[in-house]
């Protein structure tokens, strides 16, 4: 079957300036919704998981579809705006209304986002929000990726290891950062470390040398931090300049926090990344896939997770044989607790979360997370 995709950028009634894309192939007659942030600081990954979105839809209708129809998945951007999601989640459910949403990139959209669809009984999948509030938004609410428990859990061990025993910690300041911070205190203090300095900044800020300049006055042994977008290049690039990168940077999602960062600034960082290939064969044809339709390789693990949320999607659908808001809040509980996709076998817990998360050891070369 020939899928073909548009994207359509369009004023929307319902904001100042929405942006929406339509990823469809022709006649189709199942719809879904995803909301990311195909503009502001995180448009790289955004556009990475509408590749993944779109690469799944391809892959389900050249297989004849779910319940025997085309599958159509209309993006909505977010922008990284709570304000800006809520609309799109708005006019994806009362234009339309689709059964189920899946998105946003960060957490402080996917909350807001995630419980408007529980409030309105629609199935609501997070693709990468991690924040330990999204368990809070609902039981029509489930999770691709582990929250910050597991993460924070797995990054301070990984930095005691490595014999730093007295770091300072920066974030942004939001329901991620914050959630970031106090389990990753959390698990260190746990192991016999101390956070001697802790910043979370207020993103888009042009400069953080005063930040920078405030926690270096604790000499830490390392800098554990986690940023994306515009943010982790002002922070980069001012921590070499200010000589701070002579003491050891561990990246919490190190991908995303060098993604955009000339190589000379995140050289020598070490950290942990969320693993988007947990099934060898699958995550090979992924690949390869992906570079043969966009022309380089995938931009971050995040494309696989949310490739994973339409394949998860699909086959809720394919149990109800139906497409009714209904029929797939019921589905999902039978479906998604063991559904196994690229990023491996989800193993949900009473409040549709992860129980356990694959991630991996790298260090930043070259401008590339590799392994260590």
């Amino acid at each position: 079957m020939n899928t073909c995709f548009r994207r359509n950028l369009v004023l929307s009634a319902m904001t100042s300036m929405t942006i929406l894309s339509v990823i469809h192939p022709a006649f189709a007659d199942i719809k879904l919704g995803a909301i990311l942030p195909l503009t502001g600081t995180s448009a790289s990954i955004g556009e990475d998981q509408r590749r993944g979105i779109e690469l799944a839809v391809e892959n389900l209708n050249a297989k004849g579809g779910v319940a025997g129809q085309k599958l159509d998945v209309v993006v909505e951007d977010s922008a990284g705006s709570p304000v800006t999601g809520l609309n799109a989640v708005r006019k994806l459910t009362q234009v339309d209304n689709v059964p189920l949403v899946v998105g946003d990139f960060s957490s402080s959209v996917t909350i807001p986002v995630g419980q408007f669809l529980v409030k309105n009984n629609r199935v609501h999948i997070n693709i990468s929000g991690t924040s330990a509030d999204v368990r809070k938004i609902g039981q029509s609410s489930y999770s691709v990726i582990g929250l910050d428990d597991l993460s924070a859990r797995f990054s301070a061990e990984d930095v005691w290891k490595q014999g730093y025993h007295k770091v300072a910690f920066i974030a942004p300041d939001g329901a991620y950062g914050q959630g970031m911070a106090q389990q990753f205190k959390q698990a260190f203090e746990k192991l016999g470390g101390k956070v001697v300095a802790k910043v979370l900044y207020t993103s888009g800020q042009p400069s953080y040398r005063r930040e920078l300049e405030q926690i270096s006055r604790a000499k830490p042994d390392a800098y554990v931090y986690t940023t994306y977008g515009q943010d982790a290049i002002v922070l980069n690039r001012e921590a070499w300049e200010l000589g701070l990168s002579h003491t050891a940077w561990y990246g919490m999602y190190l991908t995303m926090a060098i993604a955009d960062s000339p190589a000379q600034y995140t050289n020598g960082q070490i950290g942990m990344e969320v693993s988007g290939m947990a099934q060898k064969t699958e995550g090979q044809s992924y690949t390869e896939n992906y570079q043969k339709r966009f022309h380089e390789k995938p931009r971050s693990v995040y494309g696989s997770y949310a490739y994973d949320s339409i394949m998860l999607a699909a086959a809720a659908i394919n149990k109800a044989q139906s497409a009714s808001p209904e029929a797939l809040v019921a589905a999902m509980k039978t479906v998604a607790p063991q559904f196994t996709g690229l990023t491996g076998t989800l193993n949900l817990d009473a409040d549709n979360q992860r129980q356990t998360q694959p991630y991996l050891k790298v260090k930043a070369l070259n401008g590339e997370p590799v392994a260590r």
